[in-house]
C-alpha cells in the first residue's frame, strides 16, 4: 500500500525561491576580483538568477548541456550554479590548481559549451584555448566597463544579464535530472566526473543543515574559505539559503591578513576551509592579538587538522568542527559536533574526539571491510577500509564505466580507498589509505601517476612516491629512486613530471636509495616506506 502524499520534485531552483521570499533580509557579501566588496539580498539574487536564466537560453543552452565554470568564491560563481542547474543544463566547476594536461582533458571530455571564467583567470583561458573544443564559447565574469581585452572571443556577464527579465517560471523535470559535474582527482588516471542530481543535492543541502544546527540558521554569517570549485563548497550554496544564513565569499583573497579584515568587517561567525588557510589565519590571530569580531566557529576538511591546531583555536574560544567526506559523497560524510555529554569535558578529552573525523550524518552508511574481504565491527577497534552508501554518494563516474566498476562494490557501496576504525557511536577515524594518494593542501596528487613518469627515465630502476607529513600542507610528496647505473640528476626527474603535472605536485624530495622494501606479495611497501620516512616532512 502507497501512502496518499503528493509528491513533488526536489528541485536546487526551490532553495533559491525559499531563501529570497523567506530571508529576504539575509544574502551574499563578496569581495570582488574587481576590488570592492559587493552586496546582494537573496531576493536580489533570485532577480539577478532569473535574469541569468533567459541569458543563458538565449546563448544557446539547453537542459542537459554541461555550462562550466572557472571562478573564485563570489556572487556571480553563486548565481550560475542556481541559474545553470535550474533551466536543466549542468553545472561544471573547474579547478584551477589542476594542471593544462587534466584541465583540458575534463573540458574536453564534459564536452563543456560555454565556460564562464573570473577575469584573474584570462591567462588560463588564452593558453588553453587551443587545447579546449573550438566551439566552446568564453563568457567574462566582470562588469561591462571592466571587460578585458584578449586574443580569445569574449561574450560579457553583465551583459548577459542586462535587459532580461527579472522573473523565470523554472521549468518541472525529474528529481534525478543531472545538475552539477565535478571531477575528482583523487584517483589515479584522468579526474574522475561525479555527476550529481537535483535529488542528491537538495537531501544534502537538507542532511547538512541537519548536523549543523548551530551554524546553519537565520542570521548567521558564513565564510566558505572552502572553494566553490571544491565539491561545491562543501555544498554550502545550497545548505546557507536554505536555512537563512549569509554568504561572505573571500574571492582570491585567501591570505591571512586578507581572510582577518575581510571576517573582523562582516563579523563573520563560522569559517570554513582546510587546515593550511587555517594556518595562516592563526598567524594573523596571534600578529593582532585578539579573534575576528564574532568569530566563534570553524569547519575544517578536506584533510586531517593537526591536533595543535586545533587546540590552538579552541583555547581562542573558536569551536572546531572536524568535517570528512569526499566528492563523491556529495561530499560531507561525517560532522565532528561534540555530544552534550561532552561540553564540559576538559580540552585534553575534548581533543581526543574532535581530532577524529566525526559521527556520521544521516544518509550516510558505512562498513568496513578487512583484508580478508569481511565486515568488521564498529567496536572503534577493528581497521578496514570503508565503503559507503547513502542517496548523496555517487552511484558511478560521469562516461567511465571501468572506473565505476573499479569503485563500486557488488553490493552497491562505494569503495573509499581510506583505511579507518568506526566507533559505537558512529564516530569515524581515518587512519591510513588504501589508495596510493597524495593529499596536499586538500588536493589530491596520485603517486602512480607520478611511478609511471619516472620509471620512463633510463636511468630509473624502480621508485616509489609516498606522502610525508607537512605542518603546512598536511602531506607533501616525497620521490624515492633506486638508480639503473648512474643516477639521474633530480631536477631531470622535476622536468619529466613537469610535462604532466602542476608545479606545486612536483615533489619537494628526490631520494635515492640502493632497494625499495617490498610485501609479502613482491610489490612496493608504501606503509614502510611512509613510517621510515614519517620525520622527512
Amino acid at each position: 500500500m502507497e501512502g496518499l502524499m503528493m509528491h513533488r520534485p526536489l528541485r536546487i531552483a526551490d532553495i533559491l525561491a525559499h531563501a529570497a521570499q523567506i530571508y529576504p533580509e539575509e544574502g551574499i557579501v563578496s569581495a570582488r576580483t574587481e576590488g570592492d566588496i559587493h552586496r546582494q539580498s537573496y531576493a536580489q539574487t533570485a532577480a539577478r538568477v532569473a535574469q541569468l536564466a533567459h541569458g543563458l537560453i538565449a546563448a544557446g543552452v539547453k537542459p542537459g548541456d554541461r555550462v562550466a565554470t572557472l571562478a573564485w568564491n563570489g556572487y556571480r560563481h553563486f548565481e550560475l550554479y542556481y541559474a545553470i542547474s535550474g533551466i536543466g543544463a549542468v553545472c561544471h566547476t573547474i579547478n584551477p590548481r589542476l594542471s593544462a594536461e587534466q584541465m583540458a582533458y575534463i573540458v574536453g571530455h564534459a564536452e563543456d559549451s560555454l565556460l564562464f571564467f573570473d577575469t584573474t583567470f584570462l591567462p588560463i583561458i588564452e593558453g588553453l584555448s587551443g587545447q579546449f573544443p573550438p566551439s566552446l564559447r568564453y563568457v567574462a565574469m566582470a562588469d561591462e566597463d571592466k571587460q578585458p581585452e584578449s586574443k580569445v572571443e569574449l561574450l560579457n556577464y553583465e551583459a548577459m544579464l542586462n535587459g532580461q527579465p527579472e522573473q523565470f517560471d523554472w521549468p518541472e523535470f525529474d528529481e534525478t535530472t543531472a545538475a552539477a559535474l565535478c571531477y575528482t582527482s583523487g584517483t589515479t588516471g584522468n579526474p574522475k566526473g561525479t555527476l550529481y542530481s537535483h535529488r542528491s543535492t537538495v537531501l544534502h543541502a537538507l542532511c547538512t543543515a541537519i548536523s549543523l544546527p548551530k551554524v546553519l540558521r537565520e542570521g548567521s554569517r558564513i565564510l566558505p574559505v572552502v572553494p566553490l570549485f571544491h565539491v561545491n563548497a562543501w555544498g554550502l550554496p545550497y545548505s546557507a539559503p536554505l536555512t537563512g544564513a549569509s554568504l561572505v565569499m573571500p574571492g582570491p583573497g585567501l591570505d591571512g591578513p586578507s581572510l582577518f579584515k575581510l571576517m573582523d568587517a562582516e563579523q563573520v561567525y563560522s569559517a570554513w576551509g582546510v587546515p593550511t588557510v587555517w594556518l595562516g589565519l592563526q598567524q594573523e590571530i596571534a600578529a593582532q592579538g585578539r579573534l575576528t569580531e564574532g568569530f566563534g566557529h570553524l569547519v575544517v576538511g578536506g584533510s586531517a587538522a593537526p591536533r595543535a591546531m586545533i587546540e590552538a583555536f579552541e583555547k581562542e574560544g573558536v569551536d572546531v568542527c572536524h568535517a570528512w567526506g569526499m566528492t563523491e559523497m556529495s561530499p560531507i560524510g561525517t560532522v565532528g559536533n561534540l555530544p552534550p555529554s561532552m561540553e564540559d569535558a576538559p580540552l585534553s578529552e575534548k581533543l581526543e574526539i574532535k581530532r577524529k573525523q566525526g559521527r556520521r550524518a544521516f544518509g550516510v552508511d558505512m562498513k568496513i571491510i578487512g583484508e580478508d574481504g569481511s565486515a568488521q565491527p564498529q567496536d572503534g577497534t577493528a581497521e578496514g577500509e570503508l565503503f559507503v552508501r547513502g542517496n548523496t554518494i555517487a552511484a558511478g563516474y560521469y562516461n567511465n564505466p571501468e572506473a565505476t566498476a573499479e569503485a563500486i562494490d557488488g553490493e552497491g557501496w562505494f569503495g573509499t580507498g581510506d583505511i579507518a576504525r568506526i566507533s559505537p557511536n558512529g564516530t569515524l577515524s581515518i587512519t591510513d589509505r588504501s589508495k596510493d594518494l597524495i593529499k596536499s593542501g586538500g588536493e589530491w596528487i596520485s603517486s602512480i601517476d607520478m611511478e609511471n613518469v619516472v620509471m620512463g627515465h633510463p636511468n630509473v630502476a624502480n621508485c616509489a612516491a609516498i606522502a610525508v607529513p607537512s605542518e603546512k600542507w598536511g602531506e607533501r610528496p616525497m620521490l624515492i629512486v633506486v638508480a639503473k647505473g648512474e643516477p639521474p640528476a633530480p631536477e631531470a626527474l622535476r622536468d619529466m613530471l613537469e610535462e604532466h603535472f602542476a608545479k606545486w605536485q612536483l615533489p619537494d624530495d628526490i631520494l635515492f636509495v640502493e632497494e625499495l622494501p617490498l610485501t609479502a606479495t613482491g610489490k612496493v611497501s608504501k606503509l614502510t616506506l611512509r613510517r621510515q620516512y614519517a620525520a622527512a616532512g
